[in-house]
């Protein structure tokens, strides 16, 4: 499930939210889509680690006619939205409510992750990273995209304030500001980027490279081993 700061929950509108909130959102889809061609086949078969919402499984899909793709979310009203999206390629889409756990078991040619891992406990993140580790071919590619910044002061809350601000409406009274400033001080998981990476590393991936950095995001391309 991929709320964003302000409180919004699973609707129509949410392929409104991240194109506005997350810096660069389409180029992050051609670069995600880019890199995962590198060594997915023609016909491969990809896991979507938070598919709520479609928007990745949609982009990817159009992308990529041979693809099928495994999308997995816990909340059923994303994966509603989910289906509404990749209606079109409906024969190539397979969806499973739940966490990583329900996941099949592969083995799979890629996976994604994007905007997802922040709303993970971090004390559940290292085994859902080796669950999903589990799933792929060796060498097969790992997208992982989300917020990530300093977790030391004043460094933090600087990088609070600047996600706030860049995410917000037009007319957003300071009110919601300072809650949203709270919400993603209290509510979300956020690690410092080598934070992410060493936890990619010690479940079982290799080569961790940055592609993405927008703001309060960062985006990693790594590989199981």
């Amino acid at each position: 499930m991929k709320p964003n700061a302000f409180g919004d929950h699973a609707s129509s509108s949410y392929a409104e939210g991240p194109p506005r909130q997350v810096p660069g959102f389409a180029s992050l889809h051609r670069m995600m889509s880019l890199l995962l061609a590198e060594r997915v086949p023609a016909d491969g078969r990809v896991l979507v680690l938070g598919a709520g919402g479609g928007l990745e499984l949609k982009a990817l899909a159009e992308a990529h006619s041979g693809w099928s793709f495994d999308g997995v979310d816990p909340s059923a009203a994303m994966l509603e939205l989910a289906r509404q999206a990749s209606e079109r390629h409906a024969s190539r889409v397979q969806l499973h409510h739940g966490y990583i756990d329900v996941a099949p078991e592969g083995p799979f040619d890629g996976a994604t992750s994007i905007l997802t891992f922040h709303f993970i406990p971090r004390e559940e993140r290292l085994e859902t990273l080796r669950q999903l580790r589990r799933r792929l071919l060796p060498g097969a590619p790992f997208i992982l995209a989300h917020i990530s910044f300093s977790q030391t002061e004043p460094e933090r809350s600087q990088w609070i304030a600047r996600h706030v601000a860049f995410s917000a409406a037009e007319g957003t009274s300071e009110a919601q500001l300072d809650s949203a400033r709270q919400a993603i001080g209290t509510r979300l998981s956020i690690l410092a980027p080598e934070e992410e990476e060493a936890m990619l590393a010690e479940a079982g991936f290799t080569d961790v490279s940055l592609f993405y950095a927008g703001l309060s995001f960062r985006g990693w391309v790594a590989y199981a081993e």
